[in-house]
């Protein structure tokens, strides 16, 4: 039997603010969990809530699901976690973030000295490309430390 406080895909989706196809992403991807009902409907205990609203923060700082399934791993499969597990999820990001905050700094200061100034041909130009030697590393940006 399921739960009383349990709630369909339907609640997920509009407490969330997440559509009904990203959940069954998520749940796809093993990031997100439900228990079917004896009509074979999806039930979500309502601590997916949180889960949801944590994998939407980390997806806006740009940590990829494949990172955020791995942390999620460590929090507990049934209940919610506790005080001291969001503590630790959040300081196994920490330093990740750290990172893309200095590349994304130092990828602004750079830009801001070269977008629109034409100067490709300056040795100090940090877009420089002679004889386009980036190629041999495949397509993309490769000079301004991709994130």
């Amino acid at each position: 039997m399921v739960a009383a406080r349990d709630m369909s895909v339907g609640e997920v989706a509009r407490r969330s603010g997440v559509a009904v196809s990203t959940l069954h992403f998520y749940e796809a991807q093993g990031l997100i969990r439900s228990r079917r009902s004896e009509g074979n409907q999806r039930r979500f205990a309502r601590e997916i809530l949180r889960r949801v609203a944590i994998i939407k923060v980390a997806q806006r700082l740009g940590v990829p699901l494949a990172k955020i399934g791995e942390a999620l791993q460590a929090l507990p499969r049934d209940g919610a976690p506790t005080a001291a597990d969001w503590r630790a999820l959040s300081a196994a990001w920490r330093g990740e973030l750290d990172d893309r905050i200095a590349r994304l700094t130092r990828l602004r200061d750079e830009l801001d000295g070269c977008i629109g100034c034409g100067c490709l041909t300056a040795p100090d130009c940090p877009l420089r490309n002679p004889d386009d030697v980036r190629s041999r590393e495949g397509p993309g940006p490769r000079l301004l430390d991709p994130l």
